[in-house]
């Protein structure tokens, strides 16, 4: 497959639901999942200090610092085989990346709340190319109030082996989340690579 548009208004993003074949994906969640050193690390949200509802890894080329949310991430050398996924991502997007967000998780009640992958670091228009292994979850998208007139909110499900290619004027026009789910889900591990200036 490649990846194909995924019609947003003011925005740019790209799908290929099968960019790793299913027996890949699940191989790389397995060994990922038990080689990463991973972290809870606390945020601070609305003045309040929270553990965040998922567990983290950040990878990258030396210098790739990246913050976000008060955090401050120091990236860990690339492991042989997020080496090789970042090629393969990098082939099939056209993109260069020098870091990688590991986001795993664990229950359906792990989630990520509203925001946008917009941190000064990452440039005015940013390249993000979002993996994901393991369990399918709904992707949500709202716009910003920016968009005039407000366009429908917009929801994907992000199976194992899918890549979305999120670029152009995304960032600024809507954000993005990962909801909790009442339903009985598997873990699943996203990665998402970016290239930090």
């Amino acid at each position: 497959m490649a990846l194909l548009p995924v019609h947003l208004p003011a925005a740019e993003l790209l799908f290929d639901a099968d960019f790793l074949s299913e027996p890949a994906a699940e191989a790389l969640l397995t060994q990922l999942t038990a080689t990463v050193p991973w972290r809870h690390e606390p945020i601070r949200l609305f003045g309040k200090e929270v553990l965040q509802p998922r567990l983290t890894g950040w990878y990258g080329d030396a210098g790739a610092t990246y913050r976000y949310s008060g955090l401050t991430l120091e990236p860990l050398p690339w492991l042989p085989a997020l080496h090789a996924l970042r090629r393969q991502v990098e082939a099939a997007t056209g993109s260069r990346f020098n870091s990688v967000l590991l986001n795993l998780y664990r229950t359906g009640q792990d989630s990520m709340g509203y925001h946008a992958d917009d941190e000064p670091e990452l440039g005015p228009e940013p390249v993000i190319a979002s993996v994901t292994l393991g369990a399918t979850r709904t992707f949500r998208l709202r716009p910003r109030p920016v968009l005039q007139p407000v366009p429908a909110a917009f929801s994907l499900a992000l199976t194992t082996g899918s890549l979305l290619l999120m670029r152009g004027p995304t960032q600024r026009n809507w954000l993005h989340a990962l909801p909790k789910t009442a339903r009985p889900v598997g873990p699943r591990l996203n990665l998402t690579f970016r290239l930090v200036k």
